[in-house]
């Protein structure tokens, strides 16, 4: 005995297929959540987004990244531009895996402190943008 399947069935059969090998993708793909990865992410948008774009927040400030930590904790330092030996106004850094993030500092008490943290999360989850 023959089976036949009508053009709609073929249809049908061909779209659960497709959907099927669709749901087998990943999507984007998931940064790398160790320490380094994650500072190395956060120094790059950090340098972009606040240092090199004339953010007010960050004009009396350059970045001092010390991501070859042997502490284990990759860090960045927001020092003032006319000494950067002084203590730092902010301190971002990341320990374990996955990485555990801190910020503290005099930036992160002022107004600014929010919206860091906000930029620090993102940039540590693999988004880009400022």
């Amino acid at each position: 005995m023959k089976h036949f399947i009508s053009l709609g069935g073929v249809a049908v059969m061909a779209a659960l297929a497709l959907s099927a090998c669709q749901s087998q993708r990943s999507s984007a793909p998931v940064p790398d959540k160790s320490a380094l990865s994650t500072m190395e992410r956060v120094a790059v948008a950090a340098n972009s987004c606040w240092f090199k774009s004339g953010d007010p927040a960050f004009k009396d400030y350059r970045l001092a990244p010390e991501l070859n930590s042997f502490s284990g904790r990759p860090r960045i330092l927001a020092v003032p531009k006319r000494s950067p030996e002084s203590r730092p106004a902010l301190v971002v850094q990341a320990e374990g895996h996955p990485a555990r993030l801190d910020a503290f500092g005099p930036l992160m008490q002022g107004p600014a402190g929010e919206r860091i943290r906000h930029d620090v999360v993102r940039w540590a989850n693999g988004a880009k943008g400022c």
